[in-house]
């Protein structure tokens, strides 16, 4: 996959108020052997007509290229087979990997987004790949959100969408955890002054430590951090890799971003403006695969039994897991077998 930019033209603006100038989505794309060029994906035009197109949604911290965060899934000879379909995948705006976000410079200037503001800036970057129908939606987490968005919003433009670890509204608990984060970067006092990507790096490390905890499980915990001494006086080793995965996130990211990207989560409810959630749901007409985690704390599976309930004709599936919300970037045996009949009837080139 190769990763390409895209600059809008003319104010973009956002469904709370405030508008991006010159909006940049950063995405990654693959351009099959025997297809046209990547500028020219129209499912109507004479050259494309057996192309078929998988769009991927990234969770939260993840960046534009699933080969490298889901690398099982996404690649050459892999189930989501890089030679085979045209895969994209955007950036989210405020992400620190490239979209136009508080990175940019404008830190807590920079306007609030909406899942909706996300999905819209998809929808762009779509049209202008002259991308008339997109065969597989896939999202996780932030990214599920994203695609049951997307389904809602242009039912005709989706053809399957898979959907995983994800509800169809914020809820208090998601809500919760993410004030207790936001409160972790705004309680390091360098997080204020703005000057450079690096403040509040302390408080970014925190937010993490206190997420993971959510994105993991008690099972998961209790199997891969126990103490290697069993005589051991003060346990250590759970506490090191809260650390570590906290050391490892601010490496790599900014708290800036982050702290917008968790009001974004805030944002979700696919039912505002629409008569309610139920009544949403009930107007999706994309042939819907739900996916849960058995394990998974942040979204519980009634969430997604609710949503399969709800969508017309929808196929709900469990995974079995140990790493919580994480399976879905773990247990790649069990989601390749779920969407295998999906794939497949996407045919060949």
């Amino acid at each position: 996959m190769t990763r390409e930019e895209y600059v809008h033209n003319g104010p973009f603006r956002c469904e709370a108020g405030g508008t991006i100038s010159n909006l940049k989505i950063v995405y990654h794309i693959s351009c099959p052997e025997g297809l046209p060029a990547c500028s020219s994906l129209d499912h109507d035009s004479e050259n494309r007509t057996n192309g078929k197109v998988i769009w991927i949604c990234h969770a939260l911290t993840a960046n534009s290229d699933p080969e490298e965060w889901w690398p099982e899934m996404v690649g050459p000879g892999r189930p989501i087979d890089t030679e085979r379909y045209t895969v994209v995948c955007a950036n989210m705006l405020c992400s620190a990997y490239g979209s136009s976000g508080p990175a940019d410079g404008a830190f807590l200037d920079f306007p609030k987004v909406t899942v909706r503001d996300i999905v819209r800036t998809e929808i762009l970057l779509c049209r202008h790949l002259g991308i008339g129908r997109i065969d597989l939606l896939i999202g996780s987490s932030i990214g599920g959100f994203q695609a049951l968005e997307w389904a809602v919003m242009e039912p005709e433009v989706i053809g399957r969408a898979a959907i995983m670890a994800c509800g169809p509204r914020v809820t208090p608990w998601l809500t919760a955890s993410n004030e207790a984060q936001r409160m972790a970067i705004e309680a390091d006092p360098t997080f204020r002054e703005c000057r450079s990507l690096s403040d509040g790096e302390a408080g970014l490390r925190a937010a993490r430590a206190i997420a993971l905890i959510s994105y993991r499980s008690y099972r998961g915990y209790n199997t891969t951090q126990n103490e290697e001494d069993p005589d051991t006086l003060f346990a250590t080793r759970a506490a090191s890799y809260e650390r570590y995965q906290g050391r490892k996130l601010s490496d790599r990211f900014d708290a800036y971003s982050y702290w917008y990207l968790t009001h974004s989560v805030d944002s979700h409810n696919v039912g505002r403006g629409r008569g309610g959630v139920e009544a949403a749901l009930r107007g999706i007409r994309t042939r819907c695969i739900i996916v849960g985690i058995d394990s998974d704390a942040l979204f519980p599976t009634e969430e997604q039994r609710y949503m399969a309930d709800h969508i017309p004709g929808a196929e709900y599936h469990e995974i079995t897991s140990a790493f919580g919300h994480d399976g879905f970037l773990l247990e790649y045996g069990q989601i390749s077998e779920i969407l295998r009949p999906e794939l497949e009837a996407l045919g060949q080139f």
